[in-house]
Order: structure tokens, then C-alpha cells, then sequence
């Protein structure tokens, strides 16, 4: 969701909504008995656009995902004490005075395929890279080591705010050891012990000093910039061929061994006129965790590339049938929020048979993201390239479209007349009204009069797909329930 809260170019505080339509809609919300700073808390919520992001980075077991744990409130991040538990970037939304941001837990840096130095250097590069802050954690019991420095020269050269951490502080007699940490150059040493708490609060306002209010915008025609594409797939399902068909040139390297692309690679394409900034990404092999070396920091990258990205074309080999591993890359690219394109890729090579069984994988295996657009290429023969722009095009409109509020609430008073909530438990809950709180993706909120079934959620989807388009794009529809007052409309 690294959009821009403003990408309309408007300056009000109202997500999507201009000042006018914010009045009018904060009116309704107080006649049907909301309280108007739980209204702006959910369009908030629904409208911030991109929240900045904090990146926890350090050596094995210094006490990083115990550190994440403390910071988001819960036990998520799995926690052992041995190094390596770690091995998928995870992401966790977390709030601190007011203010939410999301924490990246980084890990996988026992892989010693390159050596662990190169390992480490390949982790905490994608970490500061994805990031607009860093977290660097150290054990203070055991200070400063060579890898804690190499780290520190990444750090340096990435120019991105540190707040240093001087772990496993349990007391009085830890802070000396905080204080040697000075040495590394990074400014103050703030002494933790993330396993009880302590510190972590003024680590914490260090934190959202160091952070932006949102991160600055990656992509996109505000910078006046070329749209972004990423091209993501399994390996070998031709993601650089296509990208050399659609160049005219050979502008990366193809090879028949799986794996030939290691760093996605950016290359700007003239397609229709318009210039494209197309990247070129490793393929994603299966689980990131149980990856190794190498391919565990391609598959990081990728994930990096796809975030800054607005579009995801995803290449499936049509000559193959539809894997888990397909769909979890497409999860991948809905979940980070981008406008989403399905290329069947190697369609030359299909006979009838494997076409006709190809049509019912996607009828099962795919039907959650029928809204994208689908196009069907060979990236050997050029088959059908000139069909992948308008397809972008058009998943691109989808990602940006914005329905007013007044228009959205009479259809959603249509929806209620003609297809209620279910009755449950005596009660019938109903959407009272809504608004859409941000685009690229589109972001809904709903106010309610009880709990909406998800079933029931999965309808107003599929409906708001069919009456006003969004071809191309996930939808983020967030639900909020009046809390009884006492008073009604």
C-alpha cells in the first residue's frame, strides 16, 4: 500500500475525501449515532496510504525478534535462543504515542552458502532497503563484533536514520557495556532488554524521531517518473525472455537453468508511445525459509522490487499445471496492494487438451483474483505481446479509481433493500454507510450496525466490482461496527 495518503493532489487531512464531501460525510455519521473521533480514526486507518517502515537488523540472536515483540505488543516473531530462528522477512503493523508504523523482522543469516559476512551484508541490504528506518540491535554483554561493524558500513552508506539498540541491558551494572556501543559511530547507544521491557519505551520515541510521517513515494506519475512494473514468477517461466520480446533486444540474460536472474533489473521500454520502467525479477522458488544462500536473498529482493512497484505481471508457464507456489506469488502481489496482470506464458506450446484443462485450473485454483486482467503470450514468438500494455492500462485505472461518497452510499443502500444480512442470533446487522478512504489499492470503510459475516463481506465485493470496475486491483474493504450508545438514529 505505498501509496501517497494525498496522491490526488488535494492538501486536506481526510484521506480521499475532499473537505466538502468529509463535512457532509461526518453529518451522516453523527445522525446515525457514531462518534465522530471513531470516524476519523477509521478513515484514518482506511486512508493513511503507506505507513513508514521500521527494519530490525543485527546479528543472530542478539534478541531481535524478541525486541519486535515487545514493540508490536504480542508474541508473534517466533523466539528461540538459538541464532537463525528467523528465515522469512515478516511484517507486523505496530502503534506507539498515537502513531502506527509497520516493523520488518529480519533473519536468515546463519546461511553460510556465500559466508556469513556476505550473508549478512545481503540481509541487512534489503532490509535498509525496504525500509525508512533501522533498528540496529547489539548485544551489549557481548559488544561490538566484525560482523556488528561490517553492518555499521552498510548502515553508513545507505544514509538511512539508525537508532542503535544496546540489547540484554537487565540493569544498573549493563549500562557501562551500553556505553562502550558509542564506538560504533551511530550516536547514542539506547541500553533494553527487550526480554523485560525495560528501555524500550524511550527506544521507542527514538524511533518515531528517526521516522517520516510516511514514507516518501516510490513510484508512480507524481514524480513524474514511468509506471513501475514488476515481472515476478517461478523460475524459468520466461520472466527475462518476456522482458527481451518486449525490448526488441536482449537486455538480460536467459538461460534455460532455473535461477539465471539473481537482482531484480530495471530497464526503461518504450511500449505504446509511453516509456515503462520494467523489473526484472529472480524467480521465487518455494517457501522464502527454506531457501538458502543465494536464492533465500533473490526471493528477499523480489519481494522488495514488488513493493515498489504498482504493477505486478505475474507469469505462469501454461504448459504446466498451476502450482501452490503460483498462487502464493500472486498472494504475494495482492497483499502488498499492487495492480495485478496474469500472463500465461509458452500458450504456443498448448494443444487443445492441455488448453482445455488449463481453463478449469483457473476456474479453481485462481478464482479469488478473477477480477485481473489475463493475457495469453509467448515470450519466444512475440505471441500476443502488443495485448500486455492495455492490460496494464487497464489494471492501472482499476488501482487508482476513487467512487464518490455520495454515489457509494446509494449503491449500498440498493444493497441493503435488495439483498440483506443475513438474520443471526435474533439480529440482522446492516450497513448503515461508507466511504472510500483511499486509492492505489482502493480502500473501503463500512459503518455498520453489527458484525458483517465475511461471506457476506466476500458479496459487497464482488458487487462493488460489478457496478463500478476496479479490473486489475485488490480491494481493501474495512468494516466498523457502532458501539452502543444508547441512542440511535
Amino acid at each position: 500500500m505505498n501509496d501517497q495518503i494525498h496522491s490526488d493532489g488535494s492538501d486536506h487531512e481526510h484521506g480521499a475525501l475532499g473537505d466538502a464531501e468529509y463535512a457532509e460525510f461526518m453529518e451522516l455519521a453523527a445522525e446515525e449515532g457514531f462518534d465522530a473521533e471513531e470516524v476519523e480514526g477509521a478513515i484514518g486507518e482506511a486512508g493513511h496510504g503507506p505507513l513508514p517502515v521500521l527494519a530490525v537488523v543485527g546479528r543472530p540472536n542478539v534478541g531481535k525478534s524478541t525486541l519486535v515483540n515487545r514493540i508490536i505488543g504480542r508474541r508473534e516473531a517466533v523466539v528461540e535462543d538459538k541464532p537463525g530462528v528467523t528465515r522469512d522477512r515478516v511484517t507486523y503493523e505496530a502503534e506507539w504515542a498515537g502513531r502506527r508504523f509497520k516493523v520488518v523482522d529480519t533473519g536468515g543469516w546463519e546461511q553460510d552458502v556465500l559466508g556469513i559476512d556476505a550473508s549478512v551484508a545481503a540481509q541487512a541490504e534489503y532490509a535498509i532497503e525496504a525500509a525508512d528506518a533501522v533498528v540496529f540491535v547489539v548485544d551489549s554483554t557481548v559488544g561490538a563484533t566484525d560482523t556488528d561493524e561490517a553492518v555499521v558500513k552498510l548502515l553508513r552508506r545507505a544514509g538511512k536514520p539508525v537508532v542503535l539498540c544496546a540489547n540484554k541491558v537487565d540493569g544498573q551494572s549493563g549500562e557501562a557495556d551500553a556505553t562502550a556501543l558509542w564506538s560504533l559511530g551511530l550516536g547514542e547507544p539506547h541500553p533494553v532488554s527487550s526480554l523485560h521491557g525495560r528501555g524500550t519505551g524511550d527506544l521507542l520515541d527514538a524511533v518515531l524521531e528517526a521516522l517520516p510521517e510516511a514514507p516518501a513515494q516510490r513510484f508512480g506519475t507524481a514524480l513524474g517518473g514511468p509506471r513501475r512494473i514488476a515481472l515476478i514468477g517461478r523460475p524459468n517461466v520466461g520472466k527475462s525472455s518476456l522482458l527481451n520480446k518486449v525490448a526488441n533486444e536482449d537486455r538480460v540474460v536467459v538461460n534455460e537453468l532455473a535461477g539465471t536472474t539473481r537482482d531484480p533489473v530495471d530497464e526503461l521500454i518504450e511500449l505504446g508511445g509511453i516509456t515503462w520502467k520494467f523489473i526484472d525479477t529472480a524467480g521465487i522458488r518455494r517457501r522464502v525459509h527454506l531457501q538458502e544462500g543465494a536464492d533465500y536473498y533473490a526471493s528477499l529482493r523480489t519481494a522488495a522490487a514488488v513493493e515498489k512497484a504498482e504493477v505486478a505481471v505475474v507469469l505462469i508457464d501454461a504448459s504446466e499445471s498451476i502450482s501452490v507456489q503460483d498462487q502464493r506469488i500472486i498472494t504475494m502481489a495482492v497483499e502488498a496492494g499492487r495492480a495485478l496482470v496474469i500472463a500465461y506464458n509458452k500458450w504456443d506450446t498448448l494443444d487443445e487438451e492441455r488448453r482445455y484443462y488449463l481453463e478449469r485450473e483457473i476456474e479453481t485454483e485462481l478464482a479469488q483474483i478473477a477480477w485481473a486482467p489475463r493475457v495469453n503470450v509467448s515470450a519466444v514468438t512475440g505471441r500476443h505481446m502488443e495485448k500486455l500494455v492495455p492490460a496494464i492500462e487497464t489494471a492501472l485505472a482499476g488501482w487508482e479509481t476513487r467512487v464518490p461518497t455520495g454515489r457509494l452510499n446509494a449503491f449500498l443502500g440498493e444493497i441493503v433493500a435488495s439483498h440483506p444480512h443475513p438474520v443471526r442470533g435474533g439480529k440482522q446487522p446492516r450497513i448503515l454507510f461508507g466511504t472510500q478512504a483511499g486509492t492505489k489499492p482502493p480502500r473501503f470503510v463500512l459503518f455498520s450496525s453489527g458484525f458483517l459475516e465475511h461471506g457476506y463481506r466476500r458479496f459487497v465485493e464482488r458487487r462493488l466490482r460489478e457496478e463500478f470496475g476496479f479490473e486489475g486491483t485488490p480491494l481493501h474493504i474495512s468494516v466498523r461496527v457502532r458501539e452502543k450508545r444508547g441512542r440511535n438514529k
